[in-house]
């Protein structure tokens, strides 16, 4: 069977690609190849009393399945050209912006009505943060709530399903060039297409990388983001929440000239394990629905590290940390910040004196055994840098999970169509290494379908 087009990868740039070819060429013949489950067969056997840690699913439901890794994230679409990728570079500040706005019309015909569009732009707080040598970021944030954007994610689904061919739980092997278009394999078999889109997201970095060897695609190594998440009391940030939801706010260390970063802030959210390639890293999630929601706001701070010669595997390195992590917690480790200032490890004792209940079940340990000195005294000189814009964040029991780990696929060398050397193979969303959030991915899912609809 020959396609018009196939997509690899069920992720939001995926899911955008298919909408906008559905939507202007009906008529297409279009495939979709997903490694993870169906949505409705996402479900993560984690529930804190009969499975408290990961067990290592074939297919992890966090990372992979229909909606891809943000399926199960808090739903905040940034809808910014200050952060979340490059995608700008390619096709330019307006146009991407405009593409971005335009995903976010789409989620709120889809079950996102009702939601809240929150802005950094003119807040008093960034008066407040330069005057302590934090830099806020602009952008307008709208957060769906993990909930929401499921709900979101069931009505694309919808109107999809019968317009497209949805092939889950499928990983494809390889993508081969032939006459007229390309072959993509699978499990011992193939199905051939004039165009394809290749969109595999962070967790399917290695594999991109191998398909960009075997078709000698060029490439540039990209940077890994290495850090803990915090979790504290949800009144310490509810200043900033309550108006902004979400403050991305950079800092420049005095000791180092490193820059460390606020990321995927949860108001009254839950932190949450995330299995990538195997290995054992942090995230965090929040929701729409008072009823699910924590007394906790978490949130990551996170140093980028650019690798380049003669050493280049960034993913690599962030890779070796987290496993050290994994090795000496068997998963993720906590900490309290006044049990690593004073050089203790955390023990079930000293976690069980705080004044704040953790949302996640981890080991008790020491970070100083994980992560580089570098990193964490970043993290620890931030983190004294917000606590005079949020008093409280520098508290004995604010705890530090460790590590979170952002991996990049290697930057693919493409055109402003986001097209590779190959005519009509597109490499977009964060497996790309040129987008790196929800609202990017999406907004590169809809440049390609309208390419390839004209």
């Amino acid at each position: 069977m020959k396609y018009d087009v196939i997509i690899i990868g069920a992720g939001p740039g995926g899911i955008f690609a298919a909408y906008e070819l559905m939507r202007i060429k009906p008529e297409m013949k279009v495939a979709v190849f997903e490694a993870g489950h169906a949505l409705s067969k996402r479900h993560c056997p984690i529930d804190g009393e009969k499975v408290k840690t990961c067990i290592g699913c074939k297919s992890c439901s966090i990372m992979s399945g229909f909606g891809g890794a943000g399926a199960f994230s808090d739903g905040k679409y940034n809808i910014t050209n200050d952060f979340g990728g490059t995608l700008y570079e390619y096709i330019g500040k307006k146009q991407a912006l405009d593409l971005m706005h335009y995903v976010d019309e789409i989620n709120l015909k889809h079950g996102g009505e009702g939601t809240k569009l929150y802005s950094t732009a003119g807040t008093r707080f960034k008066t407040l943060c330069i005057q302590n040598g934090l830099h806020l970021l602009d952008a307008s944030v709208r957060h769906l709530g993990t909930d929401k954007n499921y709900v979101v994610l069931e009505n694309l689904y919808a109107y999809l399903e019968n317009k497209v061919d949805f092939f889950f739980d499928t990983p494809v092997d390889s993508i081969e060039v032939i006459d007229g278009g390309y072959a993509v394999k699978y499990n011992g078999g193939a199905l051939e297409c004039e165009k394809c889109i290749v969109s595999v997201g962070r967790s399917g970095s290695k594999w991109m990388e191998k398909v960009c060897n075997d078709l000698k695609i060029p490439t540039k190594s990209n940077r890994v983001d290495i850090g803990v998440r915090v979790e504290l009391p949800a009144a310490v940030f509810a200043h900033l929440t309550d108006e902004l939801y979400e403050s991305k706010i950079v800092y420049r260390t005095k000791q180092y000239g490193d820059k460390v970063r606020t990321f995927c802030m949860n108001p009254r959210g839950a932190v949450v394990n995330e299995n990538t390639n195997g290995i054992i890293t942090v995230n965090g999630h929040s929701y729409d629905d008072p009823a699910l929601q924590t007394d906790n706001t978490n949130f990551a701070l996170l140093v980028s590290k650019h690798f380049s010669e003669p050493f280049k595997d960034s993913n690599g390195y962030g890779e070796s940390i987290a496993r050290l992590s994994n090795m000496l917690g068997g998963g993720v480790i906590v900490q309290r910040f006044g049990d690593l200032i004073r050089g203790q490890r955390s023990t079930p004792n000293r976690m069980g004196d705080s004044f704040f209940a953790p949302t996640l079940q981890a080991t008790p340990g020491g970070l100083s055994l994980v992560l580089p000195k570098r990193l964490l005294d970043g993290i620890i000189e931030m983190i004294y840098a917000l606590d005079k814009v949020a008093p409280g964040t520098a508290n004995d029991d604010t705890l530090l999970y460790g590590v979170e780990v952002k991996f990049y696929n290697m930057e693919v060398e493409v055109s402003e169509k986001l097209e590779s050397c190959y005519p009509g193979l597109y490499i977009i969303g964060d497996g790309s290494g040129i987008t790196h959030s929800l609202s990017h991915a999406s907004a590169s899912g809809i440049h390609v379908a309208r390419d390839i609809a004209k």
